[in-house]
């Protein structure tokens, strides 16, 4: 039975989607990880992509221009949660990690860099002794992200809370070691300036010369991604902007073409997606 393809709420995406569907070989489809593949879980380290995301990538991967992956994990760690290796089909992926610093190229199978920012070390020295005066024992938890530092408040008994509480404070130990503080589903990161999936999405964009891009994400991370996508579509290229929708963020969803229950929601748009195109 085919999968049936949503219909966008704003003429904006609608434009979009028939540009997709019109032309996908000149389609870039680029997708948030962490909530969007796959399902916000307590521990981050036990996501894994959707059952259904690698097969529905896979057969629709070779009918567009391109399908990368926009996260702000190391890109290694996205392959290995998304089973993104060796995958029939994907051959072409590329995941954009840690907000485009490093680049996974199934082509070729390796990962380039660029320099970690000096703040982070220091940053990450100081985040225990900083949490613990602050007294946010027990339940938050910090992540280490090579590139990155990360706080969770998921755990604490008012995670809410927790994550008002620190916001401040994080922002000016970020600030004192030249970092800014990234504000997510209960998660705060501390990362270099300069760098998000906006960044990355647009510098990909213009590298592949898509002449249409379709964006996924869940989280307040992805808010640059889509301000990349609107400012394409205002210079002429069309877009479709869909949110992964949890209900914890209406800031994403307000600005989205096209809302989808999460994960589930995601992988079933991008099966539809393929079968649409499968004979353009």
């Amino acid at each position: 039975m085919a999968t049936s393809l949503p219909h966008p709420t704003t003429p904006a995406g609608r434009d979009g989607l028939a540009a997709i569907l019109a032309r996908p070989e000149g389609t870039v489809v680029a997708l948030d990880f962490d909530g969007t593949l796959a399902d916000i879980v307590s521990d981050p380290e036990a996501a894994r992509a959707h059952a259904g995301a690698v097969p529905a990538l896979a057969a629709l991967a070779p009918r567009v221009a391109s399908v990368v992956v926009v996260t702000g994990r190391p890109a290694g760690v996205a392959v290995r949660n998304g089973g993104f290796a060796g995958a029939a089909g994907l051959e072409g992926l590329v995941v954009l990690g840690h907000y485009g610093a490093e680049r996974w190229d199934a082509a070729t199978g390796t990962v380039r860099a660029a320099p970690v920012h000096p703040g982070v070390a220091a940053v990450r020295a100081e985040l225990p002794g900083f949490l613990d005066r602050a007294g946010a024992w027990p339940g938050v938890w910090i992540e280490e992200k090579g590139r990155a530092v990360a706080v969770h408040t998921r755990r604490a008994a008012d995670p809410e809370g927790a994550f008002e509480a620190l916001k401040g404070p994080l922002a000016g130990l970020a600030a004192d070691h030249g970092l800014v503080l990234e504000p997510g589903r209960m998660v705060l990161e501390l990362r270099p300036p300069g760098v998000d999936k906006g960044v990355a999405l647009a510098s990909y964009v213009r590298e592949t010369g898509a002449g249409a891009v379709l964006y996924a994400g869940d989280d307040l991370g992805d808010l640059p991604a889509f301000a990349a996508v609107e400012k394409l579509r205002s210079d002429g290229t069309p877009g479709l902007l869909v949110c992964s929708d949890s209900g914890e963020v209406p800031e994403l969803s307000d600005r989205a073409d096209l809302s989808v229950p999460g994960p589930a929601g995601v992988v079933d748009l991008l099966t539809a997606l393929g079968e649409a195109v499968r004979g353009v």
